[in-house]
């Protein structure tokens, strides 16, 4: 019996000439693969005396955690707000496009909508894997509708609603389900928002604070009751003051429970945010940093006239307003360019860059021992870049998924 198969019979591939993101840094040494997970290589050779079946020249490629996008609300035609009949061949699409931009995981975003939405679109996605066929599912991201009218952003008033009547009981109808939930972004300031905020984290779901209008210490007090992220930091809630800084407050408070850690998202597109203002929050806070996209149903596509979920927008250049006004609504950014935009305004290392995109979103959802590093044991969802953070090729399960030649580019 061959000496590498006294574990297991699937093949092992041995990733050569190629710079590692782990523990933090980008180290010269190979990658092991088999069955879709990283190898110890020590274990392999002492334990089992095994050996490569297959090894691959990486020609001095960055090779990185896959992306994690935890805020996209759609892409290349595809609004995920959108009750359709072909709603699952949409999201099949949009994960399958996604992989060109180092995204091997996501979470599908609901913005605000009208209970028969929800009652339509979530039973249509469910959490799964990624491989050839797209980038895996984490669960759906449902921002809205219990959101402050003052900061709705580019979401319909009309729809918008609160927990005064029933709190939990108020969600779960409007929501219909919350089997495939993963987040939920809500106003913290709303009565009954605490014993909400409970009833999710209970049951594994992350609450996230945005669109609102709180202070300090409700964001606080949110905090205290479980919530764990903030939606789009700056975008639609009150601007930090000195005397009050309301929810960006969290990023220096002093009062997060011991061993809690508060991440924040933040759409680093040129156009959400000035530099200065990722500046600030990223060294107030680096390790709480979450990349996210927000990325509406026009990434991907043309200038021109696209939806977000009950609502029209207009794509000129990088801008996406609400049609007719000037209200910010979504971004039409990619993931890897947000990567390289940060890099590029906070002047901060490849490596800080890459896992704000990768290891932090995995720590929020609580999945970093399988995902966002490239540890023994985790699964194998990675990128190969090159010194500017272009993405060459990704990796899903260790099996290649995407690669700029096959594109001819």
């Amino acid at each position: 019996m061959p000496s590498n198969k006294s574990v297991s019979d699937a093949p092992i591939v041995q990733f050569t000439n190629c710079r590692i993101l782990r523990s933090h840094q980008l180290q010269r040494e190979d990658l092991w693969v088999r069955e879709g997970k990283i190898l110890n290589p020590e274990k392999l050779f002492f334990e089992e005396k095994g050996s490569a079946d297959i090894q691959l020249d990486c020609k001095d490629s960055i090779i990185a955690p896959g992306f994690i996008d935890v805020q996209i609300n759609g892409g290349f035609g595809v609004d995920f707000s959108l009750a359709t009949d072909d709603f699952k061949s949409g999201i099949d699409m949009v994960s399958q496009k996604i992989l060109s931009h180092g995204v091997t995981s996501f979470c599908p975003t609901l913005v605000t909508s009208p209970p028969t939405v929800y009652h339509q679109v979530l039973p249509q996605i469910s959490v799964r894997n990624g491989g050839a066929h797209g980038a895996g599912i984490l669960g759906a991201h449902l921002e809205g509708p219990f959101i402050s009218k003052e900061k709705k952003g580019a979401h319909p008033e009309h729809c918008l609603r609160t927990f005064e009547a029933g709190a939990f009981q108020d969600l779960l109808a409007t929501y219909g389900s919350l089997d495939c939930v993963r987040i939920v972004t809500l106003a913290p300031e709303m009565k009954r928002s605490s014993e909400v905020i409970q009833e999710l984290t209970k049951r594994g779901i992350c609450v996230s604070l945005g669109h609102s209008v709180a202070n300090l210490s409700q964001a606080e007090d949110a905090v205290q009751h479980g919530a764990t992220f903030i939606t789009h930091l700056f975008n639609a809630m009150l601007p930090f003051h000195h005397r009050d800084p309301g929810i960006v407050g969290l990023l220096t408070s002093d009062k997060i429970p011991a061993g809690r850690r508060v991440f924040y998202g933040m759409i680093s597109d040129g156009i959400h945010t000035n530099p200065a203002a990722l500046r600030i929050a990223h060294r107030a806070h680096p390790k709480g940093l979450v990349l996210v996209t927000d990325a509406i149903a026009g990434m991907g596509l043309a200038p021109g006239r696209h939806t977000l979920g009950q609502q029209v927008v207009e794509i000129d250049g990088l801008n996406t307003y609400i049609a007719g006004t000037k209200t910010l609504s979504g971004s039409v950014a990619t993931m890897d360019t947000c990567v390289r935009h940060f890099q590029e305004a906070t002047g901060c290392s490849v490596e800080i860059a890459l896992e704000a995109a990768s290891l932090h979103p995995a720590q929020l959802l609580g999945i970093e021992r399988k995902k966002g590093t490239l540890n023994f044991d985790s699964d194998a969802d990675f990128l190969m870049l090159n010194d500017d953070l272009y993405v060459q090729a990704t990796y899903i399960a260790g099996e290649e998924v995407w690669r700029q030649d096959a594109l001819g580019m």
